[in-house]
């Protein structure tokens, strides 16, 4: 059974706007962030809207709630988990994003977390952003966040050395729309909520 993308899945009175940002409908700030320049207000909205094209763009999308992963942010069914940015304080043309996933053992972040550093980074992919590169990494309340960052780290280093996004191969990129190639339909291992209903309000 294909997944069918659902951008805007599930009742509007489940989501906050797009231009909104509402601290208390995120989640906190994490340890990857503490000490540099934490982006709220407009500042964040404003990245935050351009992530989601670039996510539309690579087909970032959450297989279980079935739709962009940005839009997690706005889900305030789930206030604890998305994405958090803060550029970097000795580095201003750095920025760090940090992924809380809704749960500590969500099977699909270290997918998610891949295929939104290749979104973000690479040059083909939606709007520009002005940074020269941003830092992923998984909250540490995920129970395999330091196999997860150490690769993340790994693919930066790649990135920074070969100054360009390291293909996908072999990488285990699955269980997100954004794992075939450059884009398109990547392998799936979960099976989202029939058409027409609410996805589950857990992974599981």
């Amino acid at each position: 059974m294909p997944l069918v993308p659902r951008p805007w899945s599930s009742d509007s009175d489940d989501f906050d706007d797009d231009d909104s940002f509402r601290p208390e409908n995120l989640p906190a700030p994490g340890p990857f962030l503490d000490g540099h320049e934490v982006l709220t207000g407009r500042r964040h909205a404003a990245f935050h809207r351009l992530t989601r094209e670039r996510f539309e763009e690579r087909t970032v999308y959450d297989v279980t709630f079935g739709y962009n992963l940005a839009r997690l942010n706005l889900d305030t069914r789930h206030p604890n988990a998305g994405y958090r940015y803060a550029v970097d304080a000795d580095d201003p043309s750095v920025l760090r994003a940090e992924f809380t996933p809704t749960t500590e053992f969500c099977p699909q972040s270290d997918t998610l977390v891949t295929a939104s550093f290749r979104a973000w980074n690479a040059d083909d992919v939606g709007s520009p952003h002005e940074f020269d590169l941003v830092c992923v990494r998984v909250a540490p309340m995920h129970e395999s966040s330091v196999r997860i960052n150490d690769r993340l780290a790994d693919m930066e280093a790649a990135y920074l050395d070969s100054g360009s996004v390291p293909d996908d191969e072999g990488d285990g990129e699955r269980g997100t729309l954004a794992g075939a190639g450059d884009r398109g339909l990547g392998g799936v291992d979960d099976m989202p909520a029939d058409e027409g209903e609410d996805g589950p309000s857990t992974p599981f």
